[in-house]
């Protein structure tokens, strides 16, 4: 997996041809020899679990190999190498729920509010996808199937198609966001054996002094449930890019008489 600046992966450095085929089934297959003794399914769920488990570093053909109780020479009979791995679990941890009402009430509103969400919670399960620079997707069956899956629902919104996906890019680049931060705050909790509580609680002496000072009045006039914790600040910003669609929406419609 080739390595981008901050300790990234990036998706796409592998032999992209090679790639599609695995993705999509569409290799040769062997007329004869031994019955594999591994599948692909089997070896991208393993990588897939490690990376879960132990972050995306900890990924390598060897370590793929040991979880599945093989040696490393035997997975490249299956898939060219990391790089090649790496689009192959993007594809599989993104492949879309075959629940319908997934997907909300059938309304375009309900579908990029249950993208939203649901992509926050694949990064939740999935945290070292925010390790990899996707700006340069392959495109699987996963992300195909996600894709038709979406565009199917917001159609109605009336849009340029390049707008309905660039509608499907503004809420996924807001997700990745909200993502980054929940997942920093769990790994600096983890690390520190600090509460988010006990942290903030920490600089309370310090902050009310300054508060007391003077320099600093508007911060001071906040009401004090501003830094409650039990306010939903990603689901409140997602209702706000979706007013903004919705507003959209309104106008096409009205110029389209």
């Amino acid at each position: 997996m080739t390595s981008g600046k901050g300790g990234t992966e990036t998706s796409g450095s592998g032999d992209i041809q090679r790639t599609l085929e695995l993705l999509w089934d569409t290799g040769p297959r062997p007329s004869r020899g031994p019955r594999p003794t591994l599948t692909l399914d089997r070896i991208v769920e393993a990588a897939v679990r490690i990376a879960d488990a132990e972050g995306l570093e900890a990924v390598s053909m060897r370590r793929v190999a040991a979880e599945l109780g093989t040696g490393a020479m035997s997975l490249y009979r299956y898939v060219p190498g990391k790089a090649e791995l790496l689009d192959l679990m993007l594809d599989r941890v993104q492949r879309p729920s075959a629940d319908p009402a997934d997907f909300g009430d059938g309304g375009w509103r309900a579908a990029l509010e249950a993208l939203g969400r649901g992509t926050l919670d694949l990064y939740r399960r999935h945290p070292w996808l925010l390790q990899v620079n996707q700006s340069r997707p392959i495109l699987g069956p996963g992300a195909i199937e996600g894709m038709e899956k979406v565009l199917s629902r917001i159609r109605p919104m009336g849009l340029a198609d390049r707008e309905l996906v660039s509608a499907i890019i503004l809420v996924d680049s807001y997700v990745v966001g909200a993502a980054r931060t929940q997942v920093h705050q769990e790994e600096a909790e983890h690390r520190t054996g600090l509460t988010d509580a006990e942290f903030w609680e920490a600089q309370v002496p310090v902050l009310e002094k300054v508060m007391a000072s003077g320099r600093y009045p508007i911060m001071a006039s906040l009401d004090e449930n501003t830094w409650n914790p039990d306010f939903d600040h990603f689901e409140f910003g997602l209702q706000r890019l979706l007013d903004g669609l919705e507003v959209l929406v309104a106008q096409r419609r009205e110029a389209a008489g």
